[in-house]
């Protein structure tokens, strides 16, 4: 590797916080957008993944997940808990990257660096009523083109009609609206074949931005209470994710916290013992 490729991969070097063996960003909003900035300057090709309660716990029990979310230019702390966590492992300024702020956030800037932007996901009708809102309240924004996939896997034909567009669109930024964890597996598994700079999983931050789900009061986000708001919203869906997967969570963090306590009190003990061994050696040798 030459010097310039050293250089080029410190410039996106960040810390990570291990997240019941998930690799969270230890990144907050600022520093998330400085990185996605400098990426799509650099015209390679990678992801971001939003990872929260939810991801987290999906990837428990899919090894192809905990890869991908792993293997994401950035896997950006999408939820306080995940924050909270990074605090607990020394990571002082992690900080939440919430999909649709930073979707907005990314957006603005967009305009005076004239990024384009493709829309991918959402129910029919739902993207196109996302290009309007961010074409509103961002005048001069770029968004080059939309695509509204089934919910079964794209066919050959579905396929071909999407690479032909997103080849013929060429935007910087391709956002995909999808649940997890297909969203994250679509980005991994099509970003070598969209050329697109950036991909970026934002979850159902198409429907927060087109009134089809309520956004949480922003005090209930930092409390971290905004999937009990959600919970509310869409019981019938929602109930198994949250009602299982939160105490789940939990209990998983408590036992991973207590391991790595019983790691660093055992490396201690061993290292104190060390130097009463070499204090006990020395003493032998002055004799």
């Amino acid at each position: 590797m030459s010097a310039g490729e050293f250089m080029f991969e410190d410039v996106f070097l960040h810390p990570h916080a291990d997240v019941l063996g998930v690799n969270l960003s230890a990144i907050n909003m600022s520093r998330a957008l400085d990185l996605a900035g400098r990426w799509i300057e650099s015209g390679s090709n990678g992801y971001i993944c939003m990872t929260g309660v939810h991801g987290v716990m999906e990837a428990q029990s899919n090894e192809h997940l905990r890869r991908v979310l792993n293997q994401a230019l950035i896997n950006a702390p999408d939820g306080m808990p995940m924050s909270w966590v990074g605090w607990l492992q020394g990571h002082s300024e992690m900080d939440r990257v919430y999909g649709p702020d930073f979707m907005m956030n990314l957006c603005g800037l967009s305009v005076g660096k004239r990024y384009r932007h493709y829309l991918y996901g959402g129910q029919p009708g739902v993207a196109e009523a996302l290009r309007a809102v961010l074409e509103k309240r961002f005048p001069g924004v770029q968004i080059v083109g939309t695509f509204t996939p089934p919910f079964r896997s794209l066919t050959r034909d579905e396929e071909s009609d999407l690479l032909n567009d997103v080849q013929n669109k060429r935007p910087h930024v391709l956002w995909v609206g999808l649940s997890t964890p297909k969203q994250e597996c679509f980005m991994a598994d099509y970003l070598d074949r969209l050329c697109v700079p950036l991909l970026v999983g934002v979850g159902a931050a198409f429907d927060f931005h087109t009134g089809r789900i309520h956004e949480a009061p922003w005090w209930l986000k930092r409390a971290g209470l905004q999937w009990l708001h959600r919970l509310l919203q869409d019981p019938a869906r929602l109930s198994k994710r949250y009602l299982l997967n939160n105490p789940a969570f939990i209990w998983k963090v408590i036992l991973q916290s207590r391991r790595s306590s019983g790691r660093r009190r055992q490396t201690v003990c061993t290292q104190a013992q060390d130097r009463q061994q070499q204090t006990h050696d020395n003493c032998q040798t002055l004799e």
